[in-house]
């Protein structure tokens, strides 16, 4: 992987402009997205509802992408939180909302392509939460040999007994120094 790939962070695409986002004032409260038929399969259960996030954020250089669909699945307190490293060497979160991520990762996905999926993961459930410690790699074409990023999605989840909702994205690439474990890769 070479360095300058590291920065798309996960493959959503935000490091690049994660100083930008950190000063940028909070958005207004989400309303609670009213019921969808058209995406009701998205969010019938904890494996749909990650399926479909990696589905809505991948497709072809030129490929639209349906945000609605991918703001359908957040709650609307959610947050997207992507990690990285400044230049003196010091961690970095930076939320943001869902429109936040579409508002500035969306036209680089579409004008680069970008193909997120996921090759392992780790579930935790309690009662109406879900903790999923989602392994993922990202090529710019499905058809790609090989990735050019990997690194871990940490997806926490609500069950509201009619659907499931994202809360929370929270991820890190990896990097040289910082390689996925092999107890979150693929078992053979």
């Amino acid at each position: 992987m070479r360095p300058s790939t590291l920065a798309v962070l996960a493959g959503l695409a935000l490091a690049t402009t994660a100083p930008a986002l950190a000063q940028t004032a909070p958005a207004p409260p989400a309303v609670a997205a009213a019921p969808n038929p058209a995406f009701a399969a998205d969010v019938a259960s904890l494996d749909a509802i990650v399926a479909a996030l990696y589905d809505v954020i991948s497709g072809d250089a030129g490929e639209a992408r349906d945000w609605d669909r991918m703001r359908y699945l957040f709650h609307p307190a959610a947050q997207l939180m992507p990690t990285s490293t400044n230049p003196q060497g010091l961690g970095v979160l930076t939320a943001i909302t869902p429109q936040g991520y579409v508002d500035r990762a969306g036209p680089t996905l579409v004008r680069d392509g970008f193909h997120e999926r996921e090759i392992a993961r780790r579930v935790d459930r309690f009662g109406r939460i879900a903790h999923v410690f989602s392994t993922y790699d990202a090529r710019r074409a499905a058809t790609d040999a090989q990735p050019f990023l990997r690194g871990i999605n940490s997806i926490q989840l609500f069950d509201d007994g009619a659907r499931w909702w994202i809360v929370s994205v929270y991820w890190q690439a990896e990097s040289p120094t910082v390689p996925l474990p092999p107890e979150y890769l693929p078992t053979p």
